[in-house]
């Protein structure tokens, strides 16, 4: 039996509330909240969970051994993941465009396959042959780069079918806001579109068992696309930080529900390549053979993780006026005690 009910829907974001409201609570847009009908249907709650449920079991019969980390071969990512990807687990990397998130990911790829286990890269955004090119000038190749399949793809369930077909250990998909579905209203990075990719690849990731590895976007705000939902889908939030204009990188681990949320992993961009920095206190040194009036070492916290740096005091007389203090690189109100 059919009952006819009303509900309201943002026509920009497709965000649904059981009431009218003049703002949109999931983007914030005014006057774009519609009275939309519902047909609901008696006994469908029924028939969507027709499947069989596992049964509820004490925790002390399961096996710790199946959510084990496991190493994804970059000793600076394995930092702030715990120690490595969990099996069924999905990681969300965000960033700036150009920072240096693909590359990475391609890297961690290419060192999966190395220990002899077979990796699963999506794109999105680029085609198989120019991730090729990347590999090579990345050196990543090799015999270990059989094991590494790549497809360049945007729907989702051509992307599921590829996880069902090739049977990897490590899944990463490059970008989750490329992907859309037809199961889902509003265009591809939307914000519909973002919960619905993201809800079903964490649900095929935890049936198989596979570490999953998504690549976000991010706003000018630095904030991460999509709605705030996504972070809570996924397991391992990262923010891969850097200046363009330099080679220094950072990946910074924002939630891990399987180790601590606030390491820190440095690294190195080349056009080479990207390489972890064990020690990176040295980039921040400048190396002379005696000291030199002006200037301070001291030890900073960046998380869990000290970093040695080094300030430097510059005095010149003022043109006109009165003299002031500028200060670049920490922040002023430190600097002014």
């Amino acid at each position: 039996m059919a009952n006819a009910r009303s509900q309201y829907r943002c026509s920009e974001c497709r965000h649904v509330t059981a009431k009218w409201v003049g703002r949109c609570l999931e983007c914030g847009t005014w006057g774009t909240v519609e009275e939309v009908p519902v047909l609901s249907t008696v006994g469908g709650a029924a028939r969507r969970g027709a499947r069989a449920a596992a049964p509820a079991v004490p925790i002390t019969a399961v096996e710790p051994n199946a959510s084990r980390h496991r190493s994804t071969g970059v000793d600076e990512l394995d930092r702030v993941l715990g120690g490595g990807v969990v099996p069924g687990s999905v990681t969300l990397l965000a960033g700036d465009p150009g920072v240096g998130k693909s590359t990475l990911l391609l890297e961690v790829a290419h060192r999966w396959a190395q220990s002899g286990r077979r990796a699963l890269y999506i794109s999105g955004e680029e085609s198989a042959g120019q991730i090729r090119l990347r590999a090579d000038r990345t050196g990543c190749g090799g015999p270990a780069a059989a094991e590494v399949f790549l497809a360049a793809e945007s729907d989702l369930h051509t992307v599921l079918e590829h996880i069902a077909t090739v049977k990897p250990a490590l899944v990463i998909v490059d970008s989750v806001q490329t992907m859309s579905t037809t199961e889902a209203d509003g265009v591809s990075g939307g914000v519909t579109q973002v919960r619905a990719v993201t809800a079903a690849l964490t649900a095929a990731a935890k049936a198989n068992n596979v570490a999953l590895i998504l690549v976000g976007h991010v706003t000018k705000d630095g904030a991460i696309a999509g709605p705030r939902s996504l972070e809570h889908l996924v397991d391992v939030v990262l923010h891969f930080e850097g200046d363009r204009t330099g080679s220094l990188r950072m990946v910074r681990g924002i939630k891990n529900r399987f180790g601590a949320a606030d390491e820190v992993g440095c690294f190195l961009l080349h056009d080479t390549g990207i390489e972890g920095i064990a020690d990176p206190s040295n980039l921040f040194l400048d190396q002379r053979p005696a000291p030199v009036p002006g200037t301070a070492i001291t030890v900073t916290l960046d998380g869990k993780r000290p970093l040695i740096g080094e300030v430097q005091a510059l005095l010149a007389t003022p043109a006109g006026g009165s003299p002031r203090r500028a200060v670049s690189g920490i922040d002023h109100s430190r600097a002014a005690m």
